[in-house]
């Protein structure tokens, strides 16, 4: 089992029912995520799914320098603490540079340290030190028992309120597979484990100068996790993510989303 990981009014871990860690890839405007927010604590509410909203101020490790990273540290934040204000809801979003970490921890519950990045010591360091709850997503490059050295780093700090994301694993050229042994393994680190099911259908740089990606298969990979026992589910949608600004290919489109979490409550009840 899992230690429990208290954010607000969500807990994670302890082999509790899944929660889910959900928003648009990347801030659009103050309007679309205002709305992508409300829509999804509509969703999980009527389900009984404790919720964490999830977007990005800055993609900084998009494949084109022409590629759309979003509004910029100072205006995403105030559009998430807008969010958080009027719906009542944690948030997490990811830092990249060091200067970032203490104007992010003033408006977010959850730290994300991309999956570029897990190995950086430093930063694991300094994000751990906020007191934040941390979410290390486990790099493309890392097997699954290499993050207990990433967890090890952040709980250095006498921080130990930790989340770890998998991902995908890189598989030949612009490739992620998941394997679901992985799941297992890193929950029997005592840390709860968050399956990402849209970065995992992704295909990097696929598109040439983007990320390509195969949304068909986050319904099949998400049953899959939750049968696994995984401790919350992270997914990027979108109202039309086909016009999406980023990572369009693998999210998922919140017409969508309510079923699958149906069918996810089931398996989990199950498993759990």
């Amino acid at each position: 089992m899992t230690r429990e990981i208290v954010i607000r009014q969500v807990t994670i871990g302890g082999n509790r029912p899944f929660a889910l860690i959900a928003g648009p890839c990347v801030i659009e405007s103050e309007r679309t995520t205002l709305e992508a927010a409300e829509s999804l604590k509509r969703i999980t509410a009527d389900l009984r799914i404790p919720f964490i909203f999830k977007s990005s101020y800055d993609k900084a490790n998009r494949s084109s320098v022409k590629s759309y990273r979003g509004p910029g540290l100072k205006e995403g934040l105030r559009i998430l603490a807008r969010v958080k204000k009027e719906l009542d809801l944690p948030l997490l979003s990811d830092v990249h540079r060091f200067e970032e970490i203490g104007p992010a921890a003033e408006v977010l519950d959850v730290i994300q340290v991309p999956a570029f990045l897990s190995r950086q010591t430093d930063l694991l360091v300094e994000v751990a030190k906020t007191g934040r709850v941390v979410n290390i997503k486990k790099g493309q490059f890392l097997a699954p028992w290499d993050i207990k050295n990433a967890a090890e780093k952040a709980a250095s700090t006498g921080n130990t309120n930790i989340l770890i994301t998998e991902r995908g694993v890189s598989f030949g050229y612009n490739n992620l597979v998941v394997d679901m042994r992985s799941l297992p393994i890193i929950r029997s680190l005592g840390l709860p484990v968050v399956f990402d099911a849209t970065h995992s259908v992704q295909l990097p740089g696929a598109g040439g100068t983007a990320s390509s990606g195969d949304r068909q298969f986050v319904s099949h990979l998400t049953r899959a996790a939750v049968a696994a026992g995984v401790d919350a589910l992270f997914m990027e949608v979108h109202a039309c993510p086909d016009k999406a600004l980023c990572d369009g290919p693998n999210m998922l489109s919140l017409d969508e989303l309510p079923a699958l979490l149906k069918q996810a409550q089931e398996i989990d009840r199950i498993v759990k």
